[in-house]
């Protein structure tokens, strides 16, 4: 017979692995959209008119695509996050856990440096 403590473990056990496989659908599914509509807009489906060139049409793919990266980002820390806190903390799983949110938030800036092309912090000045 199982304890309450076990049993709860095997709850977030599965929450994580749920948050897990989310986060890979959301990368998965957010690139094959931005693949799609690259394409359609590369053959000239559907474009709206702001995106005339090739470098905007290019521009959209990658914002496109780093959106759907972050977003799965976002998931898959959540799930390292149920499972270290879950599970009795060692100093390894804190330490992989912190390692593992450092490269998240390095990657997310890049992301979004990348799709707005400005630092994070700084939209409120870029509203004018």
């Amino acid at each position: 017979m199982s304890t309450p403590e076990d049993f709860m473990l095997e709850i977030a056990r599965w929450t994580a692995r749920g948050f897990e496989l989310a986060g890979i659908a959301a990368i998965v599914t957010g690139t094959l959209i931005a693949l799609t509509l690259f394409v359609k807009r590369s053959l000239g489906i559907g474009r709206p008119p702001e995106l005339a060139g090739e470098r905007d049409i290019i521009a959209a793919f990658r914002r496109s695509l780093g959106r759907s990266i972050l977003i799965g980002l976002e998931l898959l820390v959540a799930a390292d996050i149920i499972l270290t806190v879950a599970v009795r903390p060692t100093w390894d799983s804190v330490l992989v856990l912190g390692a593992i949110v450092l490269i998240r938030t390095f990657l997310s800036v890049s992301l979004e440096i990348e799709i707005e092309g400005r630092l994070p912090w700084r939209k409120a000045d870029a509203k004018e």
